[in-house]
C-alpha cells in the first residue's frame, strides 16, 4: 500500500461536477439523479432517448457526438442528430426483419461507427443489445450466443465466414444475420436496407425493468455468464459519468475500451452520450505514437483507459510523448484492473495529472467506488464509493455475513443492494444469482482492505478467474478447448503475472497414452486454442505435465497449480490426490 498522496490542486476541484465528495454523499438520492434525464411518458424510460433524442429535442443536434477514426487515416464525424436518424433508420430495419421488443440482437465488429449505430438503434427498438469481442473464436461466440438466445447478428462478411457460417445450425433460434459489407448465403446485406429505411422512428417505451443489456462474464467453473441489465441502468450510467469520469457537455473524451466488453458499451458508448459529449473511436490497435498523436491532435479532454495500456505506454519512454501539447486533458482515469502505484506517479510526473483508478464489475453495471476530480489521490487505491453506494469489508461464513469494522482489515468486498446498474440476473441461474447476496449485502467475490481515511484497496480474487489487459478469463472455457485436441488427457489454466497485461494465460497439460510433450506438439496446441478461442483468451504458454494435481473427487487443483509456480505456500492439501510433477 503505497504511502504518497497526490493532493488535488484547489482550483482544479472547485471546477469538478463534485466539488465536495462528502457534502455530495450526504445530500445525494437516486430520485434525484433520475431527474437529470428526462425520462419517457408514464414513467417509462429507454437509454437510447437518454442517449441521444433529447439532446436533438433540446436543441444540441448539430453537436458532434462521435468522432470514428480509421486505422487507415479516415475520419467521419456524426452529430447528435446523424446519430438520431441513423439509429431510427437501423431501428426500422429491425422491425422491417420481424426483429420484435425484447429480441436479443448481437454485434461481433470492430470499432466502426456501424457498431455504435446498431447499439443504440437495437435499444431504440426495444431490443436488447449483446456485444461480443471481434478477437473471440467461434466457440466463445457459440456459447454466448447459445445462452442469450441470439435471434439476430450484426457483423461483418469477413468474420461471418470465418466464425460464424460453421454455427448456423447450432443455433435454432438466431433467424437474422445482417452484414455490414459484403454478402453471403442466407445473410441480409445492410447498407441497402438502410439507405431504404425511414429516418423517422417512435423510441420504444420501455418499462425501467425491462431488459436491455446483455452482458457475458466468464465463470471459472462452467460456461459464461449471462449478465443482464435494464434500462434503468441508464441513470447510474449517467451519474457515474458525471462524477467518477467529471464528464461535462462539450467534452471530447476517449474510451479505448472496445464495446465487445462491458466498459466500452456502459462508458464507451452510454455515459457519454448521455453526459452530451463528443465521443472519440479509434478503429486501431494499441500504437503509443498514434494514442499520443490522437490525445494531442483532437484535444482530448477527459481519458479512459486500462492499466495493460498505461504501462505499455510508461515501457515506450518519456520520448514518446516528445514535444507534443497535451494541455487539454484535465481528467485520466483507468479501469479494468488495479493500477499499480508507480503507473499513477509517473501519469503524474509525465501529464500533469494522475491516472483515478476505480473498481466496478460487470455484475455492478458502472462504477462503484473510484478516485475523483476533486479527492486527493492515493496511488494503488481504488478511491472511496460513489453517492448512492454502500460498501463494506466482509467476513463470509457458511451461516452469516459480518461486517469489519476495524481498517486495515482484509474480506470480501461487498455492497449494499438497490443501485440502478445493478444486475438483475444472470440468464437462465436463478441459483447461481442469489448466492451472489446474502444478508443485506451483495457479495462481489473480490478481496479488499479499507483504511482509515475510507479509501478502498483491492487485495485479490476469491476465485479463479484470470484478468489479461483487461479480459476476463474463465480457466473452464480454456481448459474445455484444450481438451478438445485428440494429444490432450486433462488441462489446468492459471494466470500468471505479467507487467504489462497484468496476468496471462498459461496452462498445463497432461497427454494421451501414445502422444510425447514435443515443441512442435505446444506449438500446434496453442494453435488450436487460437483457433478455438481468440487470440485475447487462449493460453500464451503451455507446460507438459504427467499429471495434474486433484482432490479425490477428481477436481483439478488450480490454487495448487499457481502456488507451485509463483513459490507460494501450498496451503491445505488434505484433499490432494497424489499427483506426479
Amino acid at each position: 500500500m503505497s504511502n504518497q498522496i497526490i493532493r488535488k490542486a484547489p482550483s482544479l476541484g472547485k471546477a469538478a461536477n463534485m466539488p465536495d465528495y462528502n457534502i455530495t454523499r450526504r445530500t445525494f438520492s437516486w430520485v434525484d439523479a433520475k431527474s437529470w434525464l428526462s425520462g419517457l411518458p408514464d414513467g417509462k424510460l429507454n437509454i437510447a432517448h437518454e442517449a441521444i433524442d433529447r439532446h436533438v429535442a433540446a436543441g444540441h443536434g448539430g453537436q458532434i457526438a462521435l468522432r470514428w477514426l480509421g486505422k487507415e487515416g479516415t475520419r467521419r464525424d456524426l452529430n447528435y442528430l446523424d446519430l438520431q436518424l441513423q439509429t431510427n433508420r437501423f431501428a426500422n430495419v429491425l422491425r422491417n426483419q420481424g426483429l420484435c421488443r425484447g429480441d436479443r440482437v448481437y454485434a461481433l465488429m470492430g470499432r466502426t461507427p456501424e457498431l455504435y449505430i446498431a447499439a443504440l438503434g437495437t435499444l431504440k427498438a426495444g431490443c436488447v443489445f449483446c456485444p461480443l469481442f471481434s478477437a473471440f473464436g467461434p466457440e466463445p461466440i457459440h456459447s454466448r450466443m447459445e445462452i442469450g438466445g441470439a435471434n439476430a447478428l450484426i457483423t461483418t462478411a469477413r468474420l461471418y465466414k470465418r466464425k460464424v457460417a460453421g454455427l448456423r445450425n447450432r443455433l435454432p433460434e438466431l433467424r437474422t444475420i445482417f452484414l455490414t459489407d459484403g454478402e453471403a448465403a442466407d445473410c441480409v446485406t445492410l447498407p441497402p436496407l438502410m439507405r431504404a429505411a425511414p429516418e423517422d422512428f417512435a423510441t420504444e417505451a420501455m418499462d425501467p425493468e425491462d431488459m436491455a443489456l446483455l452482458h457475458f462474464t466468464s465463470g471459472t467453473t462452467g460456461k459464461p455468464k449471462g449478465v443482464v441489465h435494464v434500462h434503468e441502468a441508464v441513470v447510474a450510467h449517467h451519474m457515474t459519468g458525471r462524477f467518477a469520469l467529471d464528464l461535462k457537455p462539450g467534452d471530447i473524451y476517449w474510451c479505448t475500451a472496445d464495446p465487445g466488453w462491458v466498459t466500452g458499451t456502459s462508458y464507451g458508448i452510454i455515459a457519454p452520450l448521455t453526459n452530451r459529449v463528443t465521443m472519440i473511436v479509434d478503429e486501431a490497435e494499441f500504437d503509443a505514437g498514434r494514442w499520443y498523436d490522437i490525445l494531442e491532435r483532437e484535444g482530448v479532454t477527459v481519458w479512459y483507459t486500462a492499466p495493460t495500456a498505461i504501462r505499455m505506454l510508461m515501457k515506450a519512454g518519456p520520448e514518446a510523448v516528445g514535444a507534443r501539447d497535451l494541455s487539454a486533458l484535465r481528467f485520466m482515469a483507468s479501469v479494468g484492473e488495479p493500477l499499480n502505484p508507480e503507473a499513477v506517479i509517473w501519469s503524474n510526473e509525465v501529464f500533469g495529472h494522475p491516472f483515478h483508478d476505480n473498481w466496478w464489475q460487470t455484475e455492478t453495471g458502472g462504477i462503484m467506488i473510484a478516485n475523483y476530480a476533486a479527492m486527493d489521490v492515493k496511488p494503488g487505491s481504488m478511491g472511496k464509493p460513489l453517492p448512492g453506494i454502500e460498501a463494506g469489508i466482509v467476513e463470509v461464513t457458511e451461516t452469516k455475513v459480518t461486517e469489519a469494522k476495524k481498517p486495515g482489515t482484509i474480506g470480501e468486498l461487498a455492497l449494499r443492494p438497490g443501485w440502478p446498474s445493478m444486475m438483475r440476473g444472470y440468464l437462465h441461474e436463478e441459483a447461481r444469482y442469489k448466492k451472489c447476496f446474502r444478508d443485506g449485502w451483495y457479495l462481489s467475490g473480490d478481496l479488499a482492505m479499507r483504511d482509515d481515511d475510507g479509501y478502498f484497496w483491492f487485495v485479490g480474487r476469491a476465485d479463479d478467474l484470470i484478468k489479461s489487459a483487461g479480459h476476463l478469463i474463465g480457466p473452464f472455457e480454456v481448459e474445455s478447448a484444450l481438451i478438445e485436441h485428440e494429444a490432450v488427457a486433462e488441462a489446468g489454466v492459471i494466470g500468471v503475472p505479467d507487467e504489462t497485461a497484468g496476468e496471462l494465460v498459461k496452462a498445463y497439460v497432461a497427454l494421451k497414452p501414445g502422444y510425447e510433450p514435443t515443441e512442435e506438439l505446444k506449438l500446434d496446441l496453442l494453435g488450436h486454442a487460437r483457433k478455438r478461442l481468440g487470440p485475447a483468451v487462449a493460453p500464451k504458454d503451455i507446460v507438459f505435465r504427467k499429471n495434474l494435481p486433484k482432490t479425490r473427487s477428481g477436481k483439478i487443483m488450480r490454487r495448487l497449480l499457481k502456488a507451485r509456480e509463483l513459490g507460494l505456500p501450498e496451503g491445505d492439501i488434505s484433499t490432494l490426490e497424489s499427483d506426479e510433477q
